[in-house]
């Protein structure tokens, strides 16, 4: 307890003291003088002003306590509003407590949020950073296949006025072909002119037809040259027509006919055949670079689905081919596969395809025209039955020339037919032989 309080109460209690000291001497002065006060009698008197004195007694300290202590008067005077107000701090502080928890739960959640955010935020900027180097390669990328095309417009320009030269000479070798076989006939002519003028110079005339046949075969073999080079140029003229290309779409890399007895030899066939196409082509990619770079892709479900394919048993025709253009050092190349029953799709002297002429009316030139078409729709129709070779065989030439000669000398409309020489699978090759009917009888067949 502080030193002012102790001195208030004991103030109080002196004044206390003197009050009702002097009070019970007022009583008993009134008491012995018999006063009456308001008409009362002095006994009454006595005790009312007993009863006031003790009234002052109460006043006096009140008063006191009053003035000398400030928080007492506040206590006794707004006590009620003290209390109001400390029940409305009270309600205010539950509330505060309440929203400060609420407060501290969403720090917590924001924290987390926050933190979320700069993993995010730094997962981005590493996405970023590869996005950029990503559109980086890919600009660069972008002007090195501008670069590769602009040369290859360059060479598609030189290949295009070499096109140009190689048609030209192909042209001129066609003119040579066609006077080579002028100067044959002519000089069959010639030599049978001779034989019949000199019929009766046997030896001269034997001689004469000896030297004859040799300008013939001669000019047979220059023929048969010029015909290999005409293909050759034409096969360069196609090439240089699409560019640089060293691969086809759909060009066989490698073939086989397979029959696979047990299931796990299946896999390595199919092994061994991805392994020749890869040979193939680096030789036909990169020529001179060798052939033991892997340069060929293929999906490893193609490969599964062509295992499951051949392991039955039965006999395929298996091919890897290229699935698209390459030009000449552009890889990797990819690769399908291909399995087809090797069936018997001809027997030996089946009809492959059939056309009519008549000798008498046709030219030299029109009757070979019309012998080409027949092979050509003898090749179509191979193809179209499934014989995976392009081209169709027709043994020598020699046999051919021979047949159109002796076709030459019929002057009546005829039945030339394109017939399979030998059995033909679906591997092929189809080799094929002529036959000239006349009126459903054969008159004539060209050798194998």
């Amino acid at each position: 307890m502080s030193e002012s309080g102790l001195i208030l109460i004991l103030a109080v209690l002196i004044l206390g003291g003197i009050i009702a000291t002097v009070g019970d001497r007022i009583g008993t002065k009134v008491g012995k003088a018999r006063l009456s006060l308001f008409n009362l009698r002095p006994r009454n008197t006595a005790t009312l002003v007993t009863i006031l004195t003790g009234v002052v007694v109460a006043a006096s300290t009140l008063g006191v306590l009053l003035a000398t202590s400030g928080p007492l008067r506040k206590g006794l005077f707004e006590l009620e509003r003290i209390q109001r107000d400390l029940r409305r701090t009270r309600s205010s502080l539950e509330a505060i407590n309440q929203e400060l928890t609420v407060a501290r739960g969403q720090k917590v959640t924001t924290e987390a949020e926050l933190a979320k955010t700069r993993a995010e935020r730094a997962q981005a900027q590493k996405l970023l950073t590869a996005t950029n180097k990503s559109l980086q390669q890919a600009y660069a990328d972008r002007d090195r296949a501008n670069t590769i095309r602009q040369q290859a417009q360059a060479e598609l320009n030189i290949n295009q006025q070499q096109l140009a030269a190689v048609s030209a000479q192909a042209t001129a070798l066609r003119t040579n072909i066609s006077q080579l076989l002028a100067e044959r006939q002519r000089v069959i002519a010639q030599s049978e002119e001779e034989i019949r003028a000199k019929s009766i110079e046997i030896q001269a005339k034997t001689a004469v037809i000896q030297e004859r046949e040799k300008q013939v075969q001669n000019l047979e073999a220059q023929q048969a040259f010029l015909a290999r080079e005409i293909a050759r140029l034409e096969q360069v003229a196609e090439g240089l027509r699409l560019g640089n290309v060293a691969i086809q779409r759909g060009q066989v890399l490698s073939s086989a006919v397979l029959r696979v007895e047990q299931p796990p030899a299946a896999q390595s066939a199919v092994d061994q055949l991805l392994r020749e196409a890869n040979r193939t082509a680096n030789q036909l990619a990169r020529p001179g670079n060798g052939d033991k770079d892997q340069i060929i892709l293929i999906t490893k479900a193609n490969v599964e689905q062509l295992v499951n394919q051949i392991d039955d048993g039965q006999v395929y025709v298996v091919r890897v081919l290229a699935a698209a253009n390459y030009l000449t050092g552009e890889t990797p190349i990819q690769v399908v596969t291909e399995a087809v029953q090797n069936r018997v799709l001809f027997e030996a002297g089946e009809m492959v395809a059939s056309s009519s002429l008549n000798p008498g009316e046709m030219s030299d030139a029109e009757i070979q025209q019309r012998i080409n078409l027949l092979l050509a729709a003898a090749s179509f129709r191979a193809r179209r039955i499934g014989i995976l070779t392009d081209s169709v065989e027709i043994g020598r030439v020699q046999n051919l020339i021979t047949f159109i000669e002796k076709l030459k000398a019929f002057d009546r409309p005829l039945e030339v037919r394109a017939i399979a020489a030998e059995r033909t699978y679906t591997a092929g090759p189809l080799t094929v032989q002529f036959e000239a009917l006349d009126q459903g009888e054969v008159v004539l067949r060209s050798q194998t």
